[in-house]
Order: C-alpha cells, then structure tokens, then sequence
C-alpha cells in the first residue's frame, strides 16, 4: 500500500475549548488508484489531508494520536528537513482557492519553476522551460507566451490548471486534491476532472479526491470514504455505495443530490446541522440527525462494522439501512 493512515486524531485547542477534528481515521490508497473522501464542511477532510502532508497549522492545530505510513516510513516521526524532501517529489496537494495558493506578486512561470530550482538543482532558464512544457501539459493555451503572466491574469479554470502543473510538477507518487473544482462553474469542473483522470493515467499515481460534490466522484473513484464529525462512518467501493448506501448519512447525501427523473419534487435536505466538534454528542454523533436512530444510539458509539469484503459502516443498524431502498 502507497500511504496508510492508521487512527490518526487531530485536535485544536481553541477559546471554546478542544475542537475534536480528526477522530481515529484510518484509510489507505494503492498506487494508482482514487480515493474520494466526502462530506459535508467541517467533517474533517481537509484536516486529514493536510495532517498527511505536513502542512497542518501548530498551533492551534496538533496531531494527537496515531500513523501516517508512506512507502512503509512513517511520516510523523521523520524531522521536518525529511518531510519536505517527501513533499512535491513524493506526494503534493491541488488545493480548493487556486486564487489564494498562488503567489500573486511572482509569474505562474516562476512559481513552476521554482519547484525544479529548488528540488532539482535545475538553473532558472531549464527549469523555466520545464514551466513551459508543464503548462502544456495542463493544455494552457499559448504556455511560451503566458508563462510570464501573474496568477490574475488567468481565469479561474486556468488558474486551477496551473496548480495541478505545479502538483505534477515531480512526478509524485500520490496526490491529494481538495475540492480542485470548487468556485468552478460545472463545464469547466467536468474538464478540470477529465484532465486530472486522464493525467493519473498517464502517470499513473494515487489520487486522493476531497470534495462533497457526490456528482463528481461518480465516474473517476474507484472507492469512497465517507467522513462525519472527524471519522469515516462508511468505506466502500464506488458502485456498492451508490446502488445501496450502509449508513444513513451516506444515503442522506444521495438524496440530497438533484435529480433529473424527479422533476417538481421538493429537493430532500438532511434535517439540522453537523455537531460543535467541541461538543460531540455521546453514542453515534449523527444520531440528532438521524431518521433510524434509536436509545443505543445516543449511548453507544458504533463501531466500523465489516458489511461485506472491502466495505465497513459505522452504523448499528447498517443492514436496515442497506436495505431500505425505498427512503
């Protein structure tokens, strides 16, 4: 296996006190293969990821339990010098505010760049060269010419590009891509998707895919965890989870998702919101929440039950809920 994390928590101490984030997580992804982690904001998704890579902001942010294997290494125990030398050569993030990531004051050709100066010992005119073949790459129209433009000057669909150029840029092993089409209107979502699919192909890395937007896992996922206030409370392959969900709060996503054959129908809506992850509510945390939740549930937490091979469910009535196809 290319990365496995194993029970990894994350908390943030915060004015209203501990903010549980990342609760005993544990997946993993094969060389090649995508990994769609969903759900709604605050479940803990980014966090996870960039727990992974390195990135997370401490303080308020600490990493309070668990293991991060890549490779067979375990990232968490390596200094600092050594996870950088991972980063970029052997795993890089897309992230969700191309806009933001982006260093407004220096070229996107220079930004690109950068990466080869920096890891390669490459001189500033072939590693500007190799920013050329790379926006290219991403199909930048024009890439000898805009190489000298300013992330401004892009549209947000290019400035997206740009940064799945600099993700590649190494040819990592893996790649983690939060939300890579938020803001991003749905013509140049669908492109932004063909083009990440098409180039893990040809590279033929790990992709680790973060978003809510079950539309666009459907077709480029091979499996799907589901994340709810810090933990996966589903895990399974991308088919099993759409034709018959294993926990209510994977089956309320779906629902929730439009759909052309129910046209005039009211748009269904999880009832109220995700919990304080100050406060976590005892037993199973989506049990305010939940239509099958009964007295066990707001006493126990449930365990990630084993519904069938390579699929788990955080749910102590999961085969009701596989069942019940008629919700």
């Amino acid at each position: 296996m290319l990365l496995d994390v194993r029970d990894l928590r994350v908390e943030f101490r915060t004015r209203d006190g501990v903010a549980y984030a990342v609760n005993g997580v544990s997946y993993g992804v094969d060389a090649g293969e995508t990994l769609a982690v969903l759900g709604e904001s605050g479940s803990g998704k980014s966090v996870t990821a960039q727990a992974v890579m390195g990135i997370l902001d401490t303080p308020p942010g600490r990493i309070t339990g668990g293991r991060i294997l890549f490779r067979g290494r375990d990232l968490l125990t390596l200094k600092e010098e050594e996870r950088r030398r991972i980063r970029g050569a052997g795993m890089a993030m897309i992230f969700q505010d191309a806009l933001s990531a982006l260093n407004p004051v220096m070229t996107v050709g220079d930004q690109l760049g950068e990466m080869f100066v920096v890891h390669r010992g490459m001189s500033r005119k072939d590693a500007r060269a190799r920013a050329v073949e790379l926006m290219d790459r991403v199909r930048i129209p024009a890439a000898a010419q805009r190489v000298r433009d300013y992330p401004h000057q892009f549209s947000g669909g290019m400035r997206q590009r740009i940064m799945i150029a600099m993700a590649l840029a190494l040819e990592p092993a893996l790649i983690i891509a939060d939300e890579p089409t938020t803001a991003l209107d749905v013509t140049v979502q669908a492109q932004v998707m063909d083009l990440l699919a098409e180039l893990q192909r040809e590279y033929r890395m790990a992709l680790i895919l973060i978003t809510h937007d079950l539309g666009v896992v459907a077709d480029v996922a091979d499996r799907i965890a589901v994340m709810y206030a810090g933990r996966i409370v589903e895990s399974a392959p991308v088919h099993d989870i759409y034709r018959a969900p294993a926990h209510p709060y994977t089956r309320g996503l779906l629902d929730s998702v439009p759909r052309l054959d129910q046209k005039g129908r009211q748009l269904y809506a999880i009832s109220g919101l995700p919990p304080n992850l100050t406060r976590i509510p005892p037993g199973c945390s989506f049990h305010p929440r939940c239509p099958l939740a009964r007295d066990v549930c707001r006493t126990d937490d449930p365990p990630l039950y084993g519904v069938d091979d390579g699929r788990s469910s955080a749910c102590h009535f999961w085969r009701e809920c596989l069942h019940d196809r008629d919700h």
